[in-house]
């Protein structure tokens, strides 16, 4: 019976992982035994050759605190049942560039047959992926793609058009002279710098009365994100017209923010990206204005169709993309639909 893992490395083994990445791609040194594992995976440390015909697949995720990283964990694990014969194992990235890179080690030690990596920072995980190809081992980049590794494979949507959808919409959504906030993600992330170029270069560029009141980076993160507005709420008195996000995550931890000093997110306009079951369910509540849907559930039907084409030799290299719907309070009722049926919101949301 196929056996799909998810592995949360305690923090005694992050120290030590993070100890062993001086090593180099090329020669990756071994990670040690991880102390009490939640769970290690059954055949950690075994041989790697599949006893039972199938192949083995490991995804190295960018972090299980990022709401979209979960939702796409979790829909890959879930199309995984759909292919018997692939093995999934699922690796927490925890956000920090050290510990995705020991993964990524790991799992080439390991002689997984393909490598997906969604990561944490393209150019960081760069090196690394490349060691997966040149270790004779299929690799694929998501969310978001690295670019120009030879042999590595990529599925992903088109982060400049998730922003570009949202900022032409915004140049007349937007008031005249209005005071706006920007949230931003990771630096060196491609959909997080991609994202931000689209706003800067279709929306900035028409829009010279906007004020920019505040621009940080919240790294995805719902809890920095509320942080950020919230001094940004007392540098301002709660002047403030418009909060654009480069995610979901971090849209919503601003409204939060905005709806603790006595707000209401019917009074500000909100734009984002992801279409994550929180965020839809705050359109239908008048909360949040609107975001670009970047469906995990389309992802992982691809990454899975693609892995097993790589794999059983249908193709030798594939790059793909999804198609970045907007939703907005009148459409938003399928996308809670969406979300109910993949078991990401319960019935009758």
């Amino acid at each position: 019976m196929k056996k799909v893992f998810l592995v949360l490395i305690a923090m005694l083994l992050v120290v030590a992982m993070i100890a062993g990445c001086s090593s180099t791609p090329d020669a990756p040194a071994p990670t040690p035994a991880p102390a009490d594992p939640t769970p290690a995976p059954a055949d950690q440390g075994e041989d790697p050759a599949p006893a039972n015909g199938e192949f083995r697949m490991a995804f190295i995720a960018r972090s299980q605190a990022d709401p979209f990283a979960v939702w796409l964990s979790d829909a890959v694990l879930a199309e995984a049942e759909n292919y018997p014969d692939i093995t999934v194992t699922v690796y927490d990235g925890m956000a920090d560039d050290s510990v995705q890179n020991a993964h990524i080690e790991t799992a080439i030690v390991q002689g997984y047959d393909l490598i997906v990596v969604q990561p944490n920072n393209g150019e960081v995980q760069r090196s690394f992926v490349t060691a997966v190809v040149d270790a004779g081992i299929l690799a694929m980049t998501t969310n978001a793609r690295i670019a120009g590794i030879d042999g590595a494979s990529s599925v992903d949507a088109d982060p400049f058009e998730q922003g570009a959808v949202q900022a032409r919409a915004a140049i007349d959504m937007i008031p005249e002279d209005a005071r706006v906030v920007v949230l931003l993600g990771p630096p060196g992330n491609f959909h997080a710098d991609e994202r931000e170029r689209a706003w800067d270069e279709i929306f900035f560029s028409a829009r010279p009365d906007v004020v920019e009141v505040g621009r940080d980076i919240a790294n995805w993160e719902t809890p920095q994100a509320q942080t950020l507005m919230e001094d940004w709420i007392l540098a301002t008195d709660g002047q403030i017209d418009a909060i654009i996000s480069m995610n979901d995550g971090m849209v919503i931890g601003a409204i939060t923010a905005w709806e603790m000093a006595g707000r209401s997110g019917s009074d500000i306009l909100s734009f984002a990206v992801d279409g994550t079951a929180e965020a839809v369910l705050a359109i239908r509540d008048g909360r949040l204005t609107q975001t670009t849907l970047q469906s995990a559930n389309a992802l992982a039907e691809l990454i899975l169709s693609t892995a097993h084409d790589l794999l059983t030799g249908v193709q030798t290299q594939v790059d793909v993309d999804i198609d970045n719907p907007v939703v907005t309070i009148h459409n938003v009722q399928q996308f809670i639909d969406m979300h109910i049926a993949a078991g990401n919101l319960p019935p009758g949301s």
